[in-house]
């Protein structure tokens, strides 16, 4: 087998298992630290508990996830050796800042979290869990920063055939930085809120604990409606920024091959033939790519035939079309989870607001217990959409994939490692998912919580709490 294919292969697997847990802790660290903040400013005991059982689950995806970071990091170096040696001095800094602050700011105040309930004030207590929220957001930013990089170059120069940082305030005011990273982040709340959300209507039709998970649903709905209606507007600019800056890539989503016309009709629906390079049927929508691209009904969209033309007469001969088929579904998929995520938000907000959270919505508790999935879904349809749009490219215009592979790691040892982190992954989700359905059953008045000595098991209260 190739050994391209075997590193790009294990870089999806590794990249895509460990992005289902990092936006996951980012959305439930803002959740909790809002749960406390209603908790120290209201002094109500149920905001306390409900911070502390939702903790617990933030506490699980937590632990995989840096389990999960580290593999990742470690086939960087060995699948990756030449693109690790071309970007290192202009990714050394944001990492850097990334492992040394973000990342140990959150680990020491999430312990300082963790058993600091009845050790400190209110008030600094609550702020440790903020300073992990903010925690975790910044180490996102930098993440994100060296992922800017990747897609549209700035701050460098080439010393010898690397590129080396010469800029470092350009690298954090790079413009697909500006976009990418809320449009990111917010992503990852609505992540958090959907769970959260889900996960209380799941307990309301088990008609348990009703009144504590109103109060979690109504926050994750409220939550999940402003972060999904946030990151589709960042999404839009974000389109409208590649739309100048990686053309290609927005040709390949749109299965744009030949010139649009001006004005751009946007393509619903397509049947795409990558060898003859053009599509066998479509349906369209006149005007709308063109308002989608610049905000105005009038606008020429370049395909992939005329920017290939292009690009051969700047980079040199070569195939500069990425996998078509795969960029234009994996950015249909992202847009339909999105808008479910929207109007499912929507109408539990609407519930939440007329006081109807009773036990006649079962239908929309269901569809919510699903809907956990959804940002999960567009998280990693956006990822795909964001990595094989930009092929052939690792660093836009400076480095191709088939160059940034280690030149000394053969087939057998990337299919060895690729077997051996798919079996450490699949081991990881089994624990994660049987430690999440076990906190989840147990519920917030499981024994350990601070009202529990004040419950008769054997009552009717104590009856239906368990």
């Amino acid at each position: 087998m190739d050994p391209l294919v075997l590193a790009r292969l294990q870089f999806a697997v590794t990249t895509i298992f460990h992005f289902f847990f990092v936006p996951l802790s980012i959305g439930l660290a803002l959740l909790i630290a809002i749960m406390e903040t209603m908790y120290v400013v209201k002094g109500k005991e149920e905001y306390k508990r409900m911070a502390k059982f939702w903790g617990k689950l933030f506490l699980i995806n937590f632990a995989v996830g840096v389990v999960t970071g580290i593999i990742q990091e470690f086939q960087f170096g060995m699948n990756w050796s030449d693109y690790s040696r071309f970007v290192g001095d202009v990714f050394g800094a944001p990492l850097a800042v990334e492992a040394l602050f973000a990342f140990f700011m959150e680990s020491t105040f999430i312990g300082l979290w963790i058993f600091g309930w009845e050790r400190l004030s209110k008030r600094v207590h609550l702020l440790c869990i903020w300073l992990v929220a903010i925690g975790t957001t910044v180490s996102a930013f930098w993440i994100l920063t060296a992922n800017s990089f990747m897609q549209r170059p700035v701050g460098f120069e080439m010393v010898n055939g690397r590129a080396e940082m010469n800029d470092f305030f350009a690298l954090i005011t790079n413009g697909q930085l500006l976009v990418e990273f809320p449009h990111t982040v917010l992503g990852a709340f609505a992540t958090g809120a959907f769970m959260i959300a889900g996960i209380s209507a799941y307990k309301m039709l088990r008609r348990k604990d009703m009144e504590f998970f109103k109060k979690s649903f109504k926050l994750g709905v409220i939550v999940g409606l402003i972060a999904s209606l946030g990151t589709a507007l960042y999404g839009h600019q974000q389109a409208q920024y590649l739309v100048k800056t990686q053309p290609m890539k927005m040709a390949a989503s749109e299965g744009l091959w030949g010139k649009s016309g001006d004005p751009a009709p946007w393509t619903v629906y397509a049947h795409i033939d990558p060898k003859t390079g053009e599509n066998s049927f479509e349906i369209k929508i006149p005007y709308m790519l063109s308002f989608l691209s610049y905000s105005s009904f009038s606008g020429e969209v370049k395909g992939m035939n005329e920017l290939q033309a292009e690009y051969e007469q700047t980079y040199g001969p070569g195939d500069y079309i990425p996998p078509v088929r795969t960029t234009f579904w994996s950015f249909r998929i992202m847009v339909a989870a999105g808008s479910l995520m929207i109007v499912l938000s929507l109408y539990g907000a609407y519930l939440a607001w007329r006081k109807k959270l009773d036990n006649k919505n079962t239908w929309f508790y269901r569809l919510m217990l699903w809907s956990i999935s959804l940002p999960f879904i567009a998280n990693t349809a956006g990822w795909v959409m964001t990595e094989f749009g930009r092929q052939p490219w690792t660093v836009f215009g400076l480095m191709q994939t088939k160059d940034s592979v280690s030149p000394s790691v053969t087939s057998g040892q990337l299919l060895f490692s690729l077997i051996a982190f798919t079996a450490i992954f699949t081991v990881l989700a089994a624990s994660m998912v049987y430690l999440f359905v076990k906190t989840i059953k147990k519920g917030p008045y499981a024994e350990g919580t601070d009202d529990s000595h004040s419950i008769d098991p054997f009552s009717k209260e104590g009856y239906h709490v368990s």
